[in-house]
């Protein structure tokens, strides 16, 4: 059976794990916007760490959890925004103001809102957590 939206299977894999309690998750399959994403909430301090494991296939990431997250999902369809925008979408997704981060893919890599706004770029969003 594969996968429709990886990047779906992923943040539902990390909201399960952190839910029970687990330590340590397992996302399979490896893909760059999966590594970018993980990358953000690293960055954001909503894991400890993570680490590509090629199993010669598609490959796998061994993600540090550390019980940050009370919750994540991908943002579906992936709706624009721009620059100045980004406060709708925290209304919409995150519970509180400064709460939590969204998941942007921009012209300029997959970063955080908060650093896009710095930055004055829009983009899609793609995931939120917090």
């Amino acid at each position: 059976m594969t996968a429709n939206d990886p990047l779906s299977d992923a943040l539902s894999g990390l909201d399960n794990a952190e839910s029970v309690g687990h330590l340590t998750h397992t996302v399979e399959p490896a893909s760059n916007m999966v590594g970018s994403v993980l990358e953000v909430f690293y960055d954001r301090g909503y894991i400890d760490g993570f680490e590509f494991v090629d199993d010669g296939k598609a490959g796998r990431f061994e993600v540090e959890l550390k019980g940050a997250i009370n919750e994540c999902g991908p943002v579906n369809p992936r709706y624009s925004v721009g620059a100045e925008d980004f406060e709708q979408w925290e209304k919409r997704y995150l519970p509180a103001r400064d709460y939590g981060s969204l998941v942007v893919t921009t012209s300029h890599g997959i970063m955080s809102h908060y650093e896009a706004r710095e930055e004055g770029v829009g983009g899609q969003v793609i995931a939120y957590v917090y």
